[in-house]
């Protein structure tokens, strides 16, 4: 994508580093329990850091938690037996 447009050595090394990034994330989308884990293990980490990020350390916290939120299976509505009125 980027290399085909600037076609440079540089621009060829970032196009496969942003592939192999998105191969991590497909690799820790699959694995939900694995990705809990680490970041629970990050968050441990962060804790003991709290006065030192100031700011950064809440933004963290935020991300953490909307990753958290996609995380969860979404919640389908049960479906009513009969009629609808």
């Amino acid at each position: 994508m980027l290399s085909s447009v600037l076609r440079s050595e540089r621009a060829v090394q970032v196009n496969i580093a942003i592939m192999r990034a998105f191969v991590r994330l497909r690799y820790a989308h699959a694995t939900p329990d694995d990705l809990r884990g680490r970041m629970d293990s990050i968050e441990g980490q962060l804790a003991g850091h709290a006065g030192e990020l100031g700011k950064h350390g809440r933004l963290i916290r935020e991300v953490f938690a909307a990753i958290r939120r996609i995380m969860e299976p979404p919640v389908e509505p049960k479906r009513r037996i009969g009629f609808l009125p």
